[in-house]
């Protein structure tokens, strides 16, 4: 067993720390709110601590997950930050979802203080985070993720070494592009036909057997259907992740012409009033629009 910490206890990281915790290992944790550290080791066990330096004087292998760039910038640079602490030989270990040239910064710093780096945004919202189900993608040096690949096993099965700093974060923001383009897909596809006069769980059993069958429409649609919108993962952190991408797209002279519209969807679900709620209520957009709901017949 390991002395490993956890930094951030959120809809993902509180699961996430508590199943290193379950496994048995020894986890200090802190998160910005003040005396939610202290209430997750009242009722999971572990260390509170006050400071993200304190949490990597305590760990051989740290893991954080924030909500954006500046947040993971912060915790790892910043006063009291990771890297005050940290031993040369620590590991670090940032599965938020942020830039990756705000990444390989992350990384650079630390390798200057003889501390490791690795970058490995997770997938499986919510559910995944509960279930310990998660899927991580992971850049950074390969010989270290070996070394620390057992600590990620309680939270997440699926491990995938994609390439050097930056490469785990830029294989998370492709899937995720592609994920809120299919979702923007659906929104517009079944509005129209729920408008029509297709009964919308008749619709979802089309696509199921069809070409364009897919796991996150499959996943979703009954959500939307019972109108239960319920946060997994909410719009304003993909549309933040809808941000990077085309940072990143930019950087690299890269168009992305249907990310570009299906970021701005998102930017209209914010302004009207949806940030905080799952990435289906992006649906409601054009169902204001369109004056229908997607939703069971007799519901």
């Amino acid at each position: 067993m390991a002395n490993l910490g956890f930094l951030g206890l959120g809809i993902m990281g509180a699961p996430m720390a508590r199943h290193l915790i379950e496994a048995g290992h020894t986890v200090a944790v802190w998160t910005h709110s003040p005396g939610k550290a202290e209430a997750f080791t009242a009722a999971h066990g572990g260390v509170a601590c006050k400071t993200p330096a304190e949490v990597a004087a305590h760990s051989d292998c740290v893991f954080f997950c924030v909500g954006d760039s500046a947040m993971s910038t912060e915790l790892c640079l910043g006063q009291d930050g990771l890297i005050e602490g940290a031993k040369p030989g620590t590991v670090v270990v940032d599965a938020s979802t942020v830039a990756p040239s705000a990444s390989r910064k992350l990384s650079a710093a630390c390798a200057a203080k003889g501390v490791h780096f690795l970058d490995a945004p997770c997938t499986g919202s919510r559910p995944g985070a509960e279930s310990g189900n998660l899927t991580f993608m992971v850049g950074g040096d390969k010989e270290v993720f070996e070394r620390v690949k057992p600590y990620f096993e309680p939270m997440g099965k699926k491990l995938f070494y994609c390439g050097g700093p930056g490469l785990g974060l830029h294989a998370k923001l492709t899937q995720n592009l592609i994920l809120s383009n299919l979702l923007n897909a659906f929104n517009e596809g079944l509005v129209l036909s729920t408008k029509a006069g297709v009964d919308p769980a008749l619709m979802l059993e089309v696509l199921d057997n069809s070409a364009a069958k897919s796991g996150l429409i499959s996943f979703k649609a009954p959500y939307v259907f019972r109108r239960d919108f319920s946060t997994n993962f909410s719009v304003k952190w993909m549309h933040k992740d809808i941000g990077l991408m085309l940072d990143s797209a930019a950087e690299l002279d890269v168009p992305l012409p249907l990310t570009s519209l299906t970021r701005q969807m998102f930017q209209a679900a914010i302004a009207k009033g949806h940030g905080e709620a799952d990435i289906c209520s992006t649906i409601k957009v054009l169902e204001d629009i369109a004056g229908v709901e997607v939703k069971l017949k007799g519901e």
